[in-house]
């Protein structure tokens, strides 16, 4: 079951907004819309997070990210749809039970700290807890133990002011994880830092999320911090949701041309990994197995290389086709294991930290698993294939005569 399920939201800013809700379903733009008073932030959109998951937005600037995030915590009341939140749907509630449900199930983390000058940053951690009521004891016991985690032992007693923009959005993310919600909203939370101080809290939260299992709805305007931190991602424009999926999938598979388009110039090296490239193996042989064997095997499957392993199936190394022929004219009896010390590389591990591996060896990298069994190999070819492919987007639909429905030659 998702943690939070966002169901063909609408938010549309004006007078009678519904009726603008009804204009989009019937297939107006949102440029009609504007011309008659109505501003539309959201169109449709509809996505699931599940427990312990990262969900990125990305979008520009206007494509309505967001007003979604207000949607999700309940600062903007959705026109049409339901936004439902460990089961409960926000769009029943109001007052005391809305408030209750921003209290026990979510907490946020702001772009521009939103820390009160006047409290030390030990008060600012512990700020949430004071506003439900938490006693002095508890609340500074739980605010002393986010800093913690945050890396800001010490600091309590210190003013904001004394702390660099890092440590002062350090603090604000402190106090969300002091509130224990297992929700976290993130709206454009690091955009305002600098890109070396940005790439160690991206660091700090992937960190955070491992440890504390949180679920957190990450807006950004950043396409490489998307492709870094999500495990999916929601790609908007104007409103409206145009892809959901892994940063692999987006890039490899964009659902449109601007989505295409988006994408282009993202480092590909540094977003796929292993296991997006791998080739799973279509047969392995035992290192007792003899020459002979690993002959008939590779003749048999048309092999460039055949993997050696263990009974639990960890991987020994590789043996390619020529070294076996060698070690069959020669009447050898044991394989040829010259590649003992193959590289083996993680199922997540980026493709950018493989070249160096893979430029030094002829035989493909070894993929493990998390228990070190053979996932999967990565030939030289198939690595440099991966990393010099361009995303191909589909075809835009041709221009259709709108009384009739039939294409119009371009």
């Amino acid at each position: 079951m998702p943690l939070i399920a966002a169901q063909h939201l609408y938010k549309i800013f004006g007078r009678r907004p519904q009726r603008g809700v009804e204009a989009l379903e019937r297939g107006a733009t949102r440029e009609q819309l504007r011309a008659e008073g109505l501003t539309p932030a959201v169109i449709d959109a509809s996505f699931e997070v599940d427990p312990g998951e990262i969900f990125v937005v990305m979008g520009l600037s206007g494509s309505g990210k967001s007003t979604l995030i207000r949607m999700i915590n309940g600062l903007h009341p959705a026109t049409s749809g339901d936004v439902i939140i460990d089961g409960e749907n926000l769009a029943g509630l109001k007052g005391e039970a809305l408030r209750r449900v921003r209290r026990e199930k979510i907490s946020m983390v702001f772009q521009h700290f939103a820390l009160l000058p006047h409290r030390t940053v030990g008060e600012n951690a512990a700020y949430g807890l004071k506003v439900q009521g938490m006693n002095r004891a508890e609340r500074e016991a739980r605010a002393t133990k986010a800093l913690s985690m945050v890396g800001l032992s010490g600091w309590g007693g210190s003013m904001p002011g004394e702390l660099s923009g890092g440590m002062q959005q350090r603090v604000g993310l402190a106090r969300a994880l002091a509130a224990e919600t297992d929700v976290m909203l993130m709206d454009e939370a690091f955009s305002a830092l600098d890109p070396l101080i940005r790439r160690e809290m991206q660091d700090q939260l992937v960190d955070l999320q491992q440890r504390l299992d949180k679920t957190i709805l990450f807006i950004t305007h950043d396409l490489n911090e998307a492709m870094r931190l999500g495990d999916r991602i929601a790609m908007m424009r104007d409103g409206r949701i145009e892809q959901i999926g892994t940063a692999e999938q987006i890039l490899n598979d964009p659902k449109n041309n601007y989505v295409a388009q988006f994408v282009h110039d993202v480092d590909r090296a540094k977003v796929l990994t292993a296991s997006s490239v791998m080739e799973p193996p279509v047969v392995v042989i035992g290192p007792e197995q003899g020459p002979q064997q690993a002959h008939k095997l590779i003749r048999e499957h048309q092999l460039d290389a055949l993997a050696v392993v263990n009974r639990d199936r960890t991987p020994v190394g590789v043996v390619l086709p020529d070294e076996i022929a060698r070690a069959v004219r020669a009447g050898a009896t044991t394989l040829p294991l010259t590649e003992r010390s193959a590289t083996k590389v993680g199922l997540q591990t980026p493709l950018a930290d493989l070249l160096g591996d893979a430029s030094r060896r002829e035989s493909p990298l070894l993929v493990v698993d998390g228990e070190g069994r053979l996932a999967g190999l990565i030939p030289k070819v198939t690595l440099l294939s991966a990393l010099a492919s361009e995303p191909v987007a589909p075809p835009e639909p041709e221009p259709q005569d709108p009384t009739t429905g039939e294409e119009v030659p371009v």
